[in-house]
């Protein structure tokens, strides 16, 4: 039998559904003691509502085949959400349809006074919301006297959505002898007092698989410039269309940002932090399960314990602190067995820390620049093509009106307003740097003797051509002060994306820059000098980010720097001391 110790009613529904083998929060679920309080760690998609299912089953049939006839209800499941809960109720409803159990659903949003008349009718299991069981309860409509089983599904999103209350009401209302089954995501402390209030010598069941990756998401990293993570963020969301996607960074003054600048940019996001009240956060997480929004900005903290079955895309708009950051960040989609797309947004000056972050994961990531403006444009024209609109078979009034647009306007103009109403809704992709050279292998060092090149293309002393960048003029000697920042070649540094940098950083513009030297590890570049004391100003109270602007002293002439020991000793084929190379 593929699922052993299932009531045999039961197994027959699942062999008839298909169902060869229990995964394994199911079998672990069958294998505990019959009866027995059960609190389960176990994840959305695990197939979890047909293991409760099966484990409330000798409460409810016993040794039969066929439920008694409905009464009062002998089983209730409360959900956090109206769309977990009918989402349990449809996967009961074929569990227990050829045991002719009758099920009723109680959310939030629905017809209560219909509701009512169900429960009146008499049932077998309630699914619900704890706000409106809680409301039937107080109000007398439900009669939880035959109670023999409360299922808690997802305990720990009920408890970050403020629904202890509500819990702890319908709890002490059921019978004491019940059986209660409690199933969260994580066990943390609130959850572990729940379970010790309501539960008797609970069996821990936790199926789990910590800190390793999932196999339903595909991860892409993608290098950006610096000053560039909130275009890239536009251009990720705009290449995936993805209907609800989940953007994270590290602080709420980030989360404020971003989510003022997609808001300008036409994009129906919501976000959540620390800050909010739990109306808000219930609010922006409603919102984006009813598809009002599609796009939520959110820190580490606030979306801990989300549960998004639908939610197709993460974007890491700040790299994850660490392994079990970046896993559960990204655990967020893929879940209910649905494909997922985890995005880290790299910037040149934290690639080292990015390979190491998904080495430790043992994740293998697909490395890219940004999506292109071209490249997004290509992707709108066929999801235009392939719209589901071209593709129905149109309706006698939408064909009635079409005759009428054609016999006014040549079809060529009518297909071109459709085309501008389409693209009408979708916000502009942004124009983004793109150095195509940095393939996904790793930095490689410096060949010895290479020097310091500026933004005109050269070494700033006549030398070779090098790095091709913006015309930009020198000042006058000893007009410019020099300042430095910690990256060079290695971190693929250009100054296409060094000026707006250090503009902005700076409080300066173009003209205030002069000569850029770009080196190895570091790049020089000179500012006028009556712009020098803003521009320290602006460095003391404008956000550091990932790059550090520091005074430095000017570059020496290009052919006067020697090599290094290490690099005089690999010149000549011989390896170099371990910690030359550190430097």
């Amino acid at each position: 039998m593929p699922f052993p110790n299932a009531h045999p009613a039961l197994a027959r529904t699942l062999a008839a559904q298909g169902y060869d083998q229990p995964t394994s929060v199911q079998a672990a679920i069958l294998q505990a003691p019959p009866g027995a309080d059960l609190l389960v760690s176990a994840q959305t998609g695990s197939g979890k509502t047909v293991g409760f299912g099966l484990a409330a089953a000798g409460e409810l049939l016993g040794q039969e085949d066929r439920l008694a006839p409905a009464g009062p209800p002998l089983c209730l499941v409360i959900a956090p959400t109206r769309e977990l809960a009918l989402q349990v109720s449809r996967e009961l409803g074929w569990l227990y349809a050829d045991a002719q159990g009758r099920i009723v659903t109680c959310v939030g949003g629905m017809d209560a006074r219909r509701e009512q008349r169900a429960l009146a009718a008499g049932c077998h299991i309630v699914v619900g919301t704890p706000g409106r069981l809680r409301d039937h309860l107080e109000r007398g409509n439900l009669d939880l006297s035959a109670l023999k089983v409360v299922v808690l599904d997802e305990a720990d999103e009920m408890l970050d959505l403020g629904f202890r209350e509500d819990l702890e009401e319908i709890l002490d209302a059921a019978p004491a002898g019940r059986r209660t089954l409690m199933f969260s995501a994580t066990i943390a402390r609130e959850i572990a007092a729940l379970a010790r209030r309501y539960q008797r010598d609970a069996v821990r069941i936790d199926t789990n698989r910590r800190d390793e990756p999932h196999g339903d998401i595909e991860y892409r990293a993608l290098r950006v410039a610096p000053n560039e993570i909130e275009q890239a963020v536009v251009n990720v969301l705009r290449y995936f269309d993805a209907p609800s996607a989940l953007i994270f960074c590290a602080t709420r003054e980030a989360v404020r940002h971003l989510y003022a600048a997609l808001r300008d940019r036409g994009f129906s996001a919501v976000a959540l932090s620390g800050e909010l009240s739990q109306k808000e956060r219930t609010d922006a997480l409603q919102a984006l399960r009813d598809g009002h929004a599609r796009a939520c900005v959110a820190t580490d903290v606030a979306a801990r314990g989300l549960d998004l079955p639908a939610l197709d895309l993460v974007i890491h708009a700040e790299l994850p602190q660490n392994k079990p950051a970046l896993l559960h960040r990204s655990g967020r989609t893929g879940r209910a067995g649905r494909k997922g797309v985890s995005v880290l947004l790299v910037p040149y000056t934290r690639r080292r820390k990015a390979e190491q972050l998904l080495a430790s994961a043992q994740v293998t990531a697909a490395w890219s620049g940004p999506p292109s403006a071209d490249e997004i444009r290509e992707r709108d024209q066929q999801r235009l093509l392939d719209s589901p609109l071209l593709q129905d078979a149109p309706s006698d009034d939408d064909l009635a009106l079409g005759r009428k647009l054609l016999a006014g306007s040549p079809p060529e103009v009518v297909a071109a307003a459709l085309v501008r109403l389409y693209r009408s809704n979708l916000p502009d992709p942004e124009e983004v740097f793109d150095d195509r050279r940095a393939d996904a292998s790793p930095p490689r060092e410096p060949r010895p003797g290479r020097e310091g090149r500026d933004a005109r293309g050269g070494r700033g002393d006549g030398g070779p051509p090098g790095r091709k960048g913006e015309p930009h003029s020198p000042l006058e000697p000893g007009a410019g002060v020099w300042f430095r920042l910690p990256v060079g070649r290695e971190n693929n540094a250009d100054p296409k994306w060094l000026i707006p940098l250090i503009c902005r950083r700076g409080h300066v513009t173009k003209k205030d820059i002069g000569a850029i030297r770009i080196f190895p590890r570091e790049t020089k570049f000179e500012i006028a000098a009556d712009a020098e004391a803003r521009f320290r100003e602006a460095l003391r109270t404008t956000a550091r980010g990932d790059v550090a602007i520091e005074p430095a002293g000017a570059p020496g002439p290009a052919n006067s720097t020697r090599p290094k020991p290490h690099q005089r000793e690999r010149a000549k084929g011989k390896p170099a001391h371990r910690t030359a190379e550190r430097r």
